[in-house]
């Protein structure tokens, strides 16, 4: 109980340090320190500990992927967040990066159905800002951080046609299902027309003529071309 107790104090403190010891004006990681600032160790920290406190609150969640640049008269963004609000009406809730385009529909798409919609966002030069369909938010000062809570949030991803973060993403999630590093859960590709050639590249060249996948490795991934049949995937691949 006392070491528990004594637990629980390091990470009350470490939180605090986090946040009061980051001077205004940090200095980007763009090479290897000469040392490592206490302030950057214990906000990392920090961010991790909120982090995962955040997810527990929620027990069965959907991850969106997509780009930010995606307008809401888009019909893209709307098949977003109909979907959304497909699975937040089956219980889910809606997880995302927090700010616009594909991000904003899911979040939208829960919001408007009274589900959960959360928002794990992060401090960019570009002054990305929240977007204003969530019910809970967290905001991350380190990307790393924010992508390992997006890996582990949910019991299923879904990924709309996106930029190089979008890509990311999706070969992050699917790499380390592939590993074992991650259980298997249902990974969703939204949206044949663009995702197919990417899928052609992966099944004739990494498979096909290099050798450096395994044909089951292309079995962790669904492509889905319309919200039904995204719903029916995911509803009835979810095991959790």
């Amino acid at each position: 109980m006392n070491d528990d107790l004594s637990k629980a104090n390091r990470l009350v403190q470490t939180i605090h340090e986090g946040h009061a010891t980051m001077p205004e004006e940090r200095p980007l990681l763009v090479c290897k320190p000469n040392r490592v600032e206490s302030w950057r160790v214990f906000k990392i920290m920090s961010e991790f500990v909120e982090g995962f406190d955040l997810l527990r609150r929620y027990s069965l969640s959907v991850t969106f992927f997509g780009s930010a640049r995606t307008k809401p008269d888009e019909p893209l963004y709307l098949q977003a967040s109909e979907l959304a609000a497909k699975l937040s009406r089956k219980g889910f809730a809606v997880v995302t990066g927090g700010s616009g385009g594909i991000m904003q529909a899911a979040n939208k798409g829960a919001f408007d159905v009274g589900g959960a919609s959360v928002g794990l966002n992060v401090e960019l030069p570009s002054e990305q800002h929240y977007n204003p369909y969530l019910t809970d938010k967290l905001l991350f000062d380190h990307f790393f951080v924010r992508k390992v809570m997006l890996t582990y949030a949910s019991e299923v991803y879904v990924y709309f046609p996106g930029g190089f973060g979008t890509f990311d993403e999706f070969f992050e999630i699917i790499t380390l299902i592939q590993t074992g590093k991650i259980r298997k859960v249902p990974v969703v590709l939204y949206g044949k027309e663009f995702w197919t050639p990417l899928l052609s590249v992966i099944e004739k060249e990494l498979y096909e003529k290099r050798n450096n996948i395994n044909k089951e490795d292309m079995e962790l991934y669904t492509l889905a071309d319309s919200v039904d049949e995204a719903f029916e995937y995911i509803t009835t691949n979810v095991t959790c």
